[in-house]
C-alpha cells in the first residue's frame, strides 16, 4: 500500500500540461471509479497510472523479440558458428565498404 501512495504522490508533482480526452459509457466510468476508490486514489491519477502502464506494456511487447527454444538455439548457433562468406556476400561487403569509406 505504501508503494501506491508513493507513486500517486510522485505523479501529482509532475507537470501536466497536455490533455487527453475521451468519452466512456456509464458502466465503464462506474467500473473505473470503483477501482480508483478501492485503491484510494483520485480518478485522474488512477487513470493516468493505468493508461501509462498499458502503454508501456504494449511498447515493450512490440519492441521485444521473443524466440522459441528452437529459434534461440538456431540464432545462437549462427552467432557462435557463423556460415562462411560466399562470393555474393563478399562483393556486398566490398561495395558497402567503398561507399562508406571511399
Amino acid at each position: 500500500m505504501a508503494r501506491a501512495s508513493t507513486v500517486a504522490a510522485t505523479e501529482e508533482r509532475r507537470s501536466r500540461s497536455d490533455r487527453l480526452g475521451f468519452r466512456v459509457d456509464r458502466a465503464t466510468k462506474a467500473l473505473v471509479e470503483r477501482a480508483a476508490r478501492l485503491e484510494r486514489r483520485k480518478l485522474t491519477d488512477f487513470c493516468l497510472t493505468a493508461l501509462t502502464a498499458a502503454a508501456e506494456g504494449t511498447i515493450a511487447r512490440h519492441e521485444a523479440l521473443e524466440l522459441s527454444a528452437r529459434d534461440r538455439r538456431i540464432f545462437f548457433d549462427a552467432l557462435i558458428h557463423p556460415p562462411s562468406l560466399n562470393a555474393r556476400l563478399k562483393r556486398a561487403f566490398r561495395s558497402e565498404r567503398s561507399r562508406i569509406a571511399p
